[in-house]
């Protein structure tokens, strides 16, 4: 079913293909009419199938036309991806007179405060920054008519379901609410149940499976050999782009400096980076201009960051969710893409944890070539038995395997 049938309003239609899209997402394809008809969505899709689009859509259909008060919000967890999503539906909305507002920390309050005082539409928010206006009374939501709840596991992970209360309470009961959410632990279930009316679910795919279009697999190495085997791999695979995923923002730091040492053309992004800093950093590895992002947790979710070729977990997550969120970083929109993660010994459990939660063993591989140094990671090629003799395998590359060096594709 195209675009076309769903309901949308021919401005917000223009908007559509002037962003060059052509056939609805599953979830668009699901979540937009029951929006369209007033009803509260829970919705669940692996990363990359579409989200923002699937709510700002028929939310902007909606509106109609611009009025002074704010008659959405839409809270996120992280400032990127509020900047993000506000970025999103200005493009959607570029043929209507909609105006949008971003709140988010770590930048000064006045171009905020004139936005808001100059009336919008559509306010999108994290919620410490949406609560400090609150209370300075530059901004107000007693007209706010729709709700939209975006990642909100990752919400509940950094703490802020408690702020989120106290925002859902600054709103008329009387409203319609959407939240998307790629697990539904206990706490998101009662929230649910405080905040929506007869919510429908629109799930899409398995919420514990990776994207089919990415190869994942595991590189068990000494811990003393972690470094030289990621420096290998990077000048022994073909990639286009490289996310780094680091589990602490001062390892993410010594990753990069290690790497821009090894004439890598690095960009950082964590949450102790400033804001300035950290668009500079997502623009530029959107654009080409970094190879590589070394990132922390915060990059691993709902960013809109296409054509990465490479995920490599230099840090084993803790939390299973995690992994299925950075290796769905690559393999978007039905591309290919592979996944490596590095295993020492300390992170066994952790791997074990990711393994039961994804429902199958990850492969175990060996780079061709590589000096390893022994670890008893080697003797659990398969749970309870030994590693078979000289097991080893090539590096997998988009395309097929790679037996020898390659020079890198920018």
């Amino acid at each position: 079913m195209p675009f076309t049938k769903l309901g949308l309003s021919e401005p917000v239609l223009e908007g559509v293909r002037a962003m060059g899209y052509v056939d609805p997402t599953p979830i668009q394809l699901r979540a937009i009419p029951l929006i369209m008809e007033g009803k509260d969505v829970i919705g669940s899709a692996q990363t990359g199938t579409g989200k923002t689009a699937a709510f700002a859509l028929p939310l902007l259909t909606k509106l109609v036309r611009h009025e002074p008060a704010a008659r959405v919000l839409v809270l996120e967890p992280t400032r990127e991806l509020a900047a993000q999503v506000e970025t999103a539906i200005r493009d959607f909305a570029r043929f209507t007179n909609i105006r949008t507002a971003v709140l988010f920390g770590g930048v000064g309050y006045g171009r905020q405060i004139d936005s808001l005082q100059e009336g919008v539409d559509i306010i999108v928010a994290t919620p410490g920054r949406l609560l400090d206006h609150l209370e300075r009374g530059t901004c107000r939501l007693n007209h706010v008519r729709h709700l939209v709840l975006d990642e909100a596991d990752r919400m509940l992970d950094m703490g802020f379901l408690p702020d989120v209360r106290r925002i859902i309470q600054k709103t008329p009961r009387e409203r319609q609410t959407m939240l998307f959410s790629a697990t539904i632990p206990p706490e998101i279930e009662t929230l649910i149940q405080w905040a929506m009316r007869h919510p429908q679910t629109v799930e899409i795919g398995a919420r514990r499976s990776p994207a089919e279009t990415v190869r994942h697999v595991i590189y068990p190495v000494a811990e003393s050999q972690k470094t030289d085997l990621l420096l290998a791999l990077l000048e022994r695979v073909n990639y286009d782009s490289v996310i780094v995923f680091c589990r602490t923002k001062h390892g993410a730091d010594r990753i990069a400096q290690l790497l821009k040492r090894n004439n890598h053309s690095v960009a950082v992004l964590h949450s102790n980076r400033t804001q300035r800093e950290r668009e500079q950093a997502l623009r530029g590895f959107r654009e080409g201009r970094y190879e590589l992002l070394v990132a922390t947790d915060i990059a691993a979710r709902g960013l809109d960051i296409a054509d990465v070729s490479h995920v490599i977990n230099y840090d084993v997550p803790h939390h299973p969710e995690d992994y299925i969120h950075r290796i769905g970083r690559t393999g978007r929109a039905e591309a290919r893409g592979d996944a490596f993660t590095l295993m020492v010994a300390e992170d066994v459990k952790h791997v074990a944890a990711i393994e039961r939660f994804i429902g199958r063993r990850i492969e175990r591989v060996k780079l061709e070539n590589f000096n390893y140094r022994y670890t008893a990671l080697f003797d659990q090629d398969k749970p309870g038995q030994p590693a078979a003799a000289g097991r080893v395998q090539a590096v997998r590359v988009l395309g097929g395997y790679y037996f020898g060096p390659a020079r890198r594709r920018r």
